[in-house]
């Protein structure tokens, strides 16, 4: 079987731009997963409510809308790796919100960082879409869709995984020096990768009338379908991911720290490897067909749901959260990969980046509603409540723009 993982390796072999891509991303994941376990991890010490944990998930994904749009404006202007370039250079300098948030004890400078990485995130996006589209063949875009599938998971897979070790045993500030050091060195590896790729980057992105509009009506049944597959797990996801913490909270409430950490890094292990090993030869097939995609999505709640159930064993609480991102991230790789696909190199900046809003709006709703009813009956029926209602819609949407 030729996974997506065979297909990467091959793609990095061929291109040094991407390998030096792959690095500097591995580098500011790192850091980035050391921040959020360090405001997790503090909001926890600090004895947070359920719904200030459900609105720190909100905020990391409702600023990415705002982002999106500004990343799709400037790549017509600027190429795709001198704006990410300026995105790594800006979450270096937004370090100092935790900085001070730790030493003043202030919740909200510490939820600020969160909105501002979302912010950078959203307007990254259309820019990784369009390197790609740009940089890789047809036949590489499963690669394309590998290495997003990378970022995405060691975001907080590496660098949940140092945090949950070092959290209480260096200082917070130490941790944040190690982000600032994985965004400089992340600077750098994209400073050689737009050597490496040279005219290619610098190109402008044309403008034509397609690209302008893109209007709802004007797409094939295949592209609306395309542009909805990450807002739809979004919504059905969002609010369990948001709600993991509380639920720890709720499960245990004298050891959460002990328990919520390692269940997100479970978490992160899943995302990583649940995509990496789907058929890259049959990723089409896959986003194509309404039951893989609502399997995986069921999959991924019966284990969220059950998880109270098995909060006396710890390690089927991790084994059952690893499960559950392990299928919820082959809608996500699908997802990227049918926008890449589906969509021209002068059209897939603004459709990955309207991909990139609506999923960030299909979050933050979803993720507000579920803090609401946390605070009223508990995070675990928010979870039911919320997230089987998100099923529900979304089995309707695949129906209707059913391939």
């Amino acid at each position: 079987m030729n996974t997506l993982l065979m297909v990467l390796v091959q793609a990095l072999r061929q291109h040094r731009w991407l390998c030096l891509f792959g690095v500097a991303y591995i580098f500011s994941s790192v850091g980035n997963g050391l921040t959020q376990t360090l405001i997790l991890g503090q909001l926890l010490r600090w004895h947070a409510p359920p719904s200030t944990l459900t609105l720190t998930y909100m905020l990391a994904t409702l600023p990415g809308f705002i982002g999106s749009y500004l990343g799709e404006r400037l790549c017509r202007r600027v190429s795709p790796l001198r704006l990410l370039l300026l995105s790594e250079l800006a979450g270096m300098v937004a370090l100092l919100l935790p900085a001070y948030g730790l030493m003043a004890h202030s919740t909200p400078s510490l939820l600020a960082l969160q909105s501002i990485e979302a912010l950078l995130a959203g307007l990254s996006w259309p820019a990784m879409s369009l390197l790609f589209k740009r940089g890789l063949s047809t036949s590489e875009l499963p690669a394309a869709t590998a290495m997003e599938t990378v970022i995405f998971a060691s975001q907080v897979l590496l660098g949940t995984g140092i945090g949950v070790l070092l959290f209480d045993r260096v200082s917070p500030m130490t941790l944040l020096c190690a982000d600032a050091i994985s965004f400089l060195l992340s600077a750098v590896f994209l400073l050689l990768a737009m050597r490496c790729l040279g005219p290619l980057d610098e190109q402008p992105d044309k403008q034509s009338a397609t690209q302008m509009a893109l209007r709802w009506h004007a797409l094939s049944r295949r592209q609306k379908r395309s542009l909805l597959l990450l807002p739809a797990l979004a919504a059905v996801g969002a609010p369990a991911m948001a709600l993991l913490p509380a639920l720890a909270q709720q499960i245990r409430p004298d050891e959460t720290t002990g328990l919520a950490l390692p269940l997100i890094f479970a978490r992160s292990l899943g995302q990583l490897c649940g995509p990496l090993l789907l058929n890259a030869d049959r990723l089409g097939e896959y986003a194509r067909s309404n039951r893989y995609l609502l399997g995986c999505l069921l999959i991924f709640l019966a284990a969220y749901a059950l998880l109270p159930g098995f909060s006396a064993y710890r390690s089927v609480a991790l084994l059952m959260i690893f499960l559950a991102h392990l299928a919820s991230n082959m809608v996500f790789a699908l997802g990227t990969f049918s926008v890449l696909n589906d969509f021209t190199a002068e059209t897939v900046s603004v459709a990955s980046g309207k991909a990139w809003r609506w999923q960030a709006v299909s979050a933050a709703l979803t993720t507000g509603i579920a803090a609401i009813v946390a605070a009223q009956w508990g995070a675990a029926q928010a979870l039911y409540t919320v997230s089987f209602t998100s099923l529900t819609l979304v089995m309707a949407i695949l129906v209707r723009y059913r391939h």
